[in-house]
């Protein structure tokens, strides 16, 4: 009998390109493929070590000189509406949430596009035509879901979700700009917090956190947020003690954070 050991996956490194949060730095991300019996496995492990998903790729900023992104999550059991937050689940409260298969639609393209013309007209995605937001919405080899937000029979909001084994990754989220009252990003992240309760699982992931960035500003703004910096999940506290780290030695070669990353059979 003939016995094969599964395929380990391959990582690799993207070339350098403008930073989109931070003005003069130079962004490289390291990423592998995600697909295979094994996707949901690894897309669980990797999600654990500040990787996120974009279609069937796993990725992780690893820039040459800086480690200002760290990917955030919400502790759902330590988390409690700010006075404004509430305000915020209050006036959006007559939303009417509905989760659907990951496929997309001219009405949440025509809405995605409002969104990119209001918020991020000059941003790597405004470009994006039918046929390529379809690919980001409906390539997903794991278990995905698209949570719309109506209003009257409106598309107001979307987010594409990732159902992980310990919480829930908005992977992207999209809402129509005119509506600046309903603070409708904040109220998706509300929402998915709720959902994440009722699914009793323990985290909400958001991203990436990047310090400077006032892109980012309003994700520390939600109680029992935690980073993973240094290969460990920790509670962000005071985000003003943070820095946009910028050091030829501030991150670790390519080869030794490979080295470390845990895949899902064990092996390192």
């Amino acid at each position: 009998m003939r016995h094969t050991l599964p395929i380990a996956p391959q990582f690799y490194v993207t070339a350098p390109q403008p930073c989109p949060y931070l003005e003069g730095r130079m962004e490289r991300k390291l990423f592998t493929a995600l697909q295979g019996d094994t996707a949901t496995k690894l897309n669980d492990a990797l999600s654990k070590q500040g990787f996120r998903r974009s279609q069937n790729v796993l990725y992780r900023p690893s820039c040459s000189e800086c480690s200002a992104c760290m990917s955030a999550r919400i502790d759902v059991s330590q988390f409690a509406p700010s006075r404004s937050q509430r305000r915020v689940q209050k006036r959006a409260d007559h939303l009417k949430r509905r989760a659907t298969s990951p496929w997309a639609t001219e009405e949440q393209y025509t809405l995605f596009r409002q969104y990119l013309d209001g918020r991020h007209a000059t941003g790597g995605m405004a470009d994006m035509d039918m046929f390529e937001f379809a690919a980001m919405v409906e390539e997903t080899p794991i278990r995905s879901r698209l949570i719309e937000y109506d209003e009257e029979d409106e598309l107001r909001a979307v987010c594409l979700t990732d159902i992980l084994d310990d919480g829930l990754s908005m992977v992207y989220s999209f809402f129509d700009p005119a509506h600046q009252k309903l603070s409708l990003g904040t109220y998706i992240i509300l929402d998915h917090i709720m959902i994440a309760r009722e699914l009793n699982l323990p985290y909400v992931y958001l991203g990436y956190w990047v310090p400077g960035s006032p892109k980012m500003d309003y994700k520390a703004k939600f109680k029992g947020l935690e980073v993973y910096r240094h290969g460990a999940w920790s509670p962000i506290g005071d985000p003003k003690k943070y820095d946009a780290e910028v050091h030829p030695l501030s991150t670790d070669p390519i080869a030794e954070q490979v080295a470390r990353i845990s895949l899902p059979d064990g092996r390192n």
